[in-house]
């Protein structure tokens, strides 16, 4: 394993100039190579290449509707919904997000998910690190309800909010209800998370509290995102329940408003390298909550096999 630790120099700079423009990414895609984990080396080449993996079937059908009965539990509690980690729709009174789903208190069932041995050895071994979670939630878009999460690069926010140094960080989504092309399923560019979009505008205090439910902050500009589109066009990461999608904390990803009847939910989970922990935001002084920004609980994922029966 890798043991060289981030420093706190601003290696990707973000809403400090007036203009928009294209960094170059100075830090690597994957770390690990085909012998340390699951993945295989082609798989390990797409991911290099694309900044994120599809892979379908990953979870079983029993364990997907194991996952959708918990999801049920926690949206049909009104104690959940008043918590702090809950976020709703900015037009309605729908559950858009539920953040920290890892925490024990929340919910103990994914808490064990979050730490699924296949999921975290293929991350561990893309990012050659022992790894821990950096944030966890559930996505919802509920059929004719659910609204847009516009294009954004997870690391800008990270590094400029939080204060993630470098790039060593992987983002993971579980598909828990089928993802059609046409119920706003993920979108990300692929081969867009080489370049770094450093963006525009002063972060306010307490930008969190606005954010989660419309992001009009950290976001690239129309042109940038022109010229990413053209250069590596469009893929959405549509598939049936079960289906992992795996990317790069760089990949330059969104999704479109449900206006179907058909409900979009998603689980999702990021785990950061133990070297990468977060260091003073670079964008503001006041930290984010821990339910957005794990800083208290950096405690390595452990690898050990989950029973997902709700029994």
């Amino acid at each position: 394993m890798n043991t060289e630790v981030a420093n706190s120099k601003d290696h990707y700079p973000s809403r400090v100039k007036p203009q928009p423009e294209f960094l170059e990414r100075t830090d690597p895609v994957v770390y690990g190579s085909s012998e340390d984990g699951p993945l295989t080396a082609g798989q390990l080449n797409h991911f290099e290449r694309d900044g994120f993996l599809i892979l379908p079937a990953f979870f079983s059908q029993e364990e997907i509707d194991a996952c959708n009965a918990e999801l049920a539990r926690l949206k049909e509690s009104a104690a959940t919904r008043k918590r702090s980690e809950a976020i709703v729709e900015p037009d309605c009174d729908e559950l858009r997000s539920l953040f920290a789903i890892h925490h024990a208190e929340i919910s103990p069932f994914f808490s064990e998910v979050a730490q699924d041995e296949r999921i975290a050895g293929m991350v561990m071994q893309i990012l050659d690190s022992e790894v821990y979670l950096h944030q966890s939630r559930v996505n919802l878009k509920p059929g004719f309800a659910g609204k847009e999460f516009y294009w954004h690069s997870d690391f800008e926010t990270w590094h400029v909010e939080d204060g993630m140094p470098r790039m060593r960080a992987i983002s993971c989504s579980l598909l828990l209800t089928d993802n059609y092309e046409f119920n706003a399923p993920l979108m990300l560019m692929p081969g867009s998370h080489r370049k770094y979009v450093s963006c525009v505008g002063e972060t306010p205090e307490d930008h969190y509290l606005t954010s989660l439910q419309k992001q009009e902050l950290g976001i690239p500009d129309k042109d940038s995102l022109r010229e990413l589109v053209d250069e590596h066009g469009i893929i959405q990461g549509e598939g049936p329940a079960g289906t992992l999608v795996l990317f790069d904390c760089n990949t330059m990803h969104g999704s479109n408003g449900n206006i179907t009847p058909f409900p979009r939910s998603n689980l999702f989970f990021v785990y950061n390298s133990v070297w990468n922990q977060l260091d003073e935001p670079f964008g503001q002084k006041k930290y984010r909550p821990e339910f957005i920004a794990s800083r208290k609980y950096c405690e390595p994922v452990s690898q050990q096999a989950v029973n997902y029966s709700l029994q």
